[in-house]
């Protein structure tokens, strides 16, 4: 398997600038699917003393690791980035493949697969490529954003000097941003004098995990609080809840009677009246230290391995999606039961464009989302998230947020009896309710006291509801992504390009090579020079063709899942390095990687493992070299013009193949990852 590799900041920003401008889109995500804000209403939020322009954003996941894929959740509308879970740990051996979104999302990747260093840069390099569309005018007045940090496991990484040095580089990063500030190209110099956000995050998402002890966690949390003087959510698991009550819900209620959830889980994690001393207690500490402090539900759910997905060495998977939301969503009632609104509530488990809006108008904040983005639409789904709740909140005539909370579920009269508003002020209220006024001016003072009182009735509405709701059953979740029993090859197949959008990572890609048949040759020579022999045909059918970026690719397995054809786009597509040394390092991976060597481009191939190198300059002759030959020829009349030396049959089918590629993949006009380094090598040579 190839290592994710950080693509190179200069890449990153003149890819996406280009893009930008010559095909109206970013990352081979189209215009269209980009949010710009609302001039009608106010989406924004406070977060632990910052402020977000919406309550929405990718979970810590496959959607938060590279820069790329943060830049794609903001032009998508994320406004809260929680960022991947980072540890101590950072050379980890995760099992491929790793993601199955079939219906039900399951997962065993669980933690971040860059080194701590390389997280920090790829942060840093997201804020600096947000700040720079925010300049360039995209999504004006609706550019707010929080980044979160999320750290794991246990209290001994956690302070230990690697993780501490992460935490203190994403408070104060100007060495790294005046250090990228450099990297920024010619062509995008008047960027390069921009007040780049320094202190990235204070917030943070500590990630418990799973078998984490309370007292663990509550010293984590001290540690964060008092020595990292940062703001912390804590993230439960759902198996507070409990054996029965969980069962009863995902059994009884939802019929997901396949999913056994190991008894260590039950036996491991925090119990519910842990958690509630543990939170009472750290709420106090952190208001003593004029912190924020909250709590997110949910925790991903530990469940049986049951499926033939994942490798059998993986006993235990994570479950995720629709039914995590039900779980999740009783937790928030029974926290509320006890804490009221005291304490924010982010959320994550199962949201998507449907249940998004009621999630908001439950005064959840933020509330995140991870499984739905790894479907069919990818980052473009999240568009409908936003809209969904702006077509909402106009129906009800709220221009914000907390005005959407008092109207969503029509209990805004019957807050206001539970706070004890003087007369005259209770009844300014019910008029601006029933007329369409300003609920704040009418409240004044007691505004966020009604607003509390909405969010804890909207909870028992909504959960009530979602107990009975059909959507959430076994029975109702759709049907898993067709296969055609086609076997995915080199070239050509069904280019539905389902596999580019459910890659976070923007690893698959197209391009464009000439369609026909094309004569395949072979190369003797004999006592009389060079002889050339038919080989075959080679025949490209479809106009583009999918590739796959390596370094970007981790093989997490969600485009085979979405492909309708068998073998896997990441595996059975070309595959390109970013450079030849991580080439040369993964010999079990077929593929090719580009260099320039002054004026000449060098491409290295790799087919069934055997090594090959193409180099072109100026003209149609191109070098050729391989175990046994090295040869130069113009492959229009490959026997007339060959040159050089070969100890047997050269077989020209994998050059030709090669220089189609070649072709398609490094023209400027196509906007890859791999165009655009070579462009930027062309410049810079």
């Amino acid at each position: 398997m190839a290592e994710l590799t950080p693509i190179p900041f200069a890449v990153l920003a003149s890819r996406l600038f280009s893009e930008l401008e010559q095909n109206k889109a970013a990352f081979d995500l189209a215009e269209r699917h980009f949010y710009r804000g609302s001039s009608d209403h106010d989406l924004s939020l406070p977060l632990h003393g910052a402020r977000a322009a919406t309550p929405f954003g990718p979970a810590a996941g496959p959607h938060t690791q590279m820069a790329q894929n943060i830049v794609l959740a903001w032009l998508c509308g994320g406004r809260f980035m929680e960022l991947k879970t980072v540890q101590v740990l950072d050379t980890l051996d995760i099992a491929r493949p790793c993601i199955d979104m079939q219906q039900v999302g399951f997962n065993v990747e669980w933690s971040q697969e860059l080194r701590l260093e390389q997280s920090l840069e790829e942060y840093v390099k997201a804020s600096m490529l947000i700040d720079m569309l925010a300049a360039s005018g995209m999504a004006e007045g609706c550019t707010d954003t929080v980044f979160d940090m999320s750290v794991g496991y246990n209290l001994a990484g956690i302070s230990s000097t690697p993780v501490r040095a992460f935490l203190s580089g994403m408070m104060e990063a100007t060495e790294t941003v005046e250090r990228l500030r450099k990297e920024i190209p010619p062509a995008l110099a008047h960027f390069r004098d921009l007040p780049f956000r320094t202190r990235i995050s204070d917030t943070l998402t500590l990630s418990t995990f799973h078998g984490c002890p309370p007292d663990e966690i509550e010293a984590i949390v001290d540690f964060l609080l008092k020595d990292m003087n940062l703001n912390v959510v804590v993230k439960l698991n759902p198996t507070l809840l409990g054996r029965r009550a969980l069962g009863s819900i995902l059994y009884d209620q939802l019929g997901y009677t396949e999913l056994k959830v190991p008894d260590a889980a039950f036996e491991n994690d925090p119990k519910w009246d842990q958690i509630t001393g543990m939170v009472q207690r750290l709420g106090e500490l952190a208001a003593r230290l004029k912190l924020g402090f909250g709590v997110k539900f949910s925790n991903t759910l530990l469940v049986e391995n049951h499926r033939t997905f994942f490798p059998a060495s993986e006993a235990q998977m994570y479950m995720s999606g629709l039914p995590l939301h039900v779980l999740a969503m009783v937790l928030v009632r029974q926290f509320r039961a006890v804490f009221g609104d005291r304490f924010p509530v982010s959320f994550s488990a199962g949201i998507d464009a449907f249940n998004f809006a009621d999630a908001v108008a439950l005064g959840l904040k933020p509330v995140t989302v991870c499984s739905d983005l790894l479907k069919s639409g990818g980052y473009g789904r999240s568009i409908r998230y936003l809209k969904a709740l702006e077509t909402r909140m106009q129906t009800l005539g709220a221009r914000n947020l907390n005005e959407f909370i008092i109207r969503a579920f029509g209990h805004g009269e019957a807050a206001l009896a539970g706070i004890e508003l003087p007369a005259k002020r209770a009844a300014a209220c019910r008029r601006a309710l029933a007329e369409g006024g300003d609920l704040a001016t009418a409240a004044g003072d007691d505004f966020p006291a009604w607003v509390s009182a909405c969010v804890l009735l909207n909870t028992e509405t909504y959960v009530d509801s979602l107990l009975q709701d059909p959507r959430y059953s076994r029975t109702k979740h759709p049907a898993a992504p067709r296969k055609v029993g086609s076997q995915l090859v080199l070239f050509d197949c069904l280019t539905c390009d389902k596999c580019l959008p459910v890659c976070p990572n923007d690893a698959n890609f197209t391009f464009v090579i000439p369609q026909g048949r094309f004569a395949l040759e072979q190369l003797r020579v004999t006592a009389d020079g060079w002889v050339s022999e038919s080989a075959g045909e080679l025949t490209i059918g479809k106009p583009r063709q999918i590739g796959n970026f390596a370094d970007a690719c981790n093989e997490c397995g969600n485009c085979d899942v979405f492909c309708p054809e068998d073998g896997g786009p990441h595996i059975a597509k070309p595959r390109f390095f970013g450079n030849v040394e991580t080439w040369k390092a993964t010999p079990q991976r077929d593929g090719f990687a580009f260099a320039m060597d002054g004026e000449t481009l060098r491409m290295h191939g790799r087919f069934d493992g055997e090594d090959v190198l193409l180099e072109k300059g100026h003209g149609n002759t191109l070098r050729y070299v391989g175990e046994g030959f090295d040869i130069r020829l113009d492959l229009s009349a490959p026997a007339e013009s060959v040159e050089g030396h070969a100890e047997g049959v050269v077989d020209l089918g994998r050059l030709r193949i090669m220089d189609m590629i070649r072709a398609g993949v490094t023209d400027p006009q196509a906007n890859n990852f791999i165009s655009t380094a070579l462009l930027l090598d062309g410049k810079n040579s």
